[in-house]
């Protein structure tokens, strides 16, 4: 990693997905600050950036969600490119593929070329979904269980910090431990890596189903971004092509660990400090 003269820590390609704006879930303020503390000479939004599933239901869309567009866009203004590759949440924005406007790319995907020159397919993932693809009010319906387990998560996370507690999910729980969810997300990834096979990359860059990973499959591999509404996750590349998936919450721990500690040992005398170190 690369770091400006302001901290910001400046990586090659930055990938976004599932951030869900315009949904209660969104974790929008570690979000941005997440945005400013990385910048990145390309990013990727692989999918469901905006919710237009549930705009359509009722309008959310508070002031921390406007700060996030308002980040991303001040960051194409700054120099940054832009390709946005639409998810299902997000699928209104299909109608626009293949056009640019303000410095936003929207396309249906992208084989992206990294700086050590393996290529990776870079698409959302709903297309390989069979739920979304032939059964859309299942689909529909899947995403209001989703919801109300983000609800309960909320509650349930209230007492737990009552109780001195770390964050706990039931939703991301669930998606592990329930046998179909577990052979739905197999089957997934399974389905991405053939498709970036077949299109001759060396490995897939997706989002979708809200399970971060970073793996292999049949030698290729199998990146995902994670989301923005439980795990709050992203994946980057180094300017020496190295692929590192983030997740922020255990970014934002080790650098206060790194601070508490530094704090600590300007705080001895200098005997003491040579002794710690």
């Amino acid at each position: 990693m690369a770091d400006d003269t302001e901290g910001t820590t400046r990586v090659r390609t930055l990938f976004l997905s599932d951030l869900h704006l315009g949904t209660r879930g969104c974790q929008a303020g570690l979000l941005l600050d997440f945005l400013k503390d990385y910048d990145a000479d390309t990013l990727y939004l692989v999918g469901d950036i905006v919710d237009g599933w549930q705009l359509r239901s009722g309008w959310y869309w508070p002031q921390g969600h406007n700060d996030v567009v308002q980040k991303l866009l001040r960051k194409v203004r700054k120099g940054s490119s832009l390709v946005y590759v639409p998810g299902n949440h997000d699928e209104f924005l299909r109608d626009y593929i293949g056009t640019t406007f303000g410095g936003i790319e929207i396309a249906e995907s992208r084989i992206h070329e990294a700086a050590d020159g393996r290529r990776y397919l870079v698409i959302h993932g709903d297309q390989f979904d069979m739920v979304v693809r032939h059964a859309r009010w299942l689909a529909h319906l899947g995403d209001g269980a989703y919801t109300f387990a983000l609800f309960v998560n909320t509650g349930l996370n209230k007492l737990r910090r009552r109780l001195g507690l770390s964050y706990w999910s039931l939703s991301a729980w669930a998606k592990l431990k329930v046998k179909n969810a577990v052979n739905f997300i197999g089957a997934f990834e399974t389905f991405l890596a053939d498709e970036a096979r077949r299109q001759g990359a060396d490995g897939v860059i997706c989002g979708h189903i809200h399970h971060a990973a970073d793996r292999r499959i049949d030698g290729l591999r199998y990146l995902n971004t994670g989301d923005w509404v439980e795990s709050c996750t992203a994946l980057v590349e180094h300017y020496d092509g190295r692929m590192e998936v983030l997740h922020y919450p255990s970014v934002l721990r080790a650098r206060a660990a790194e601070a508490s500690e530094a704090e600590r040992a300007g705080a001895l005398p200098a005997q003491d400090r040579r002794a710690v170190a």
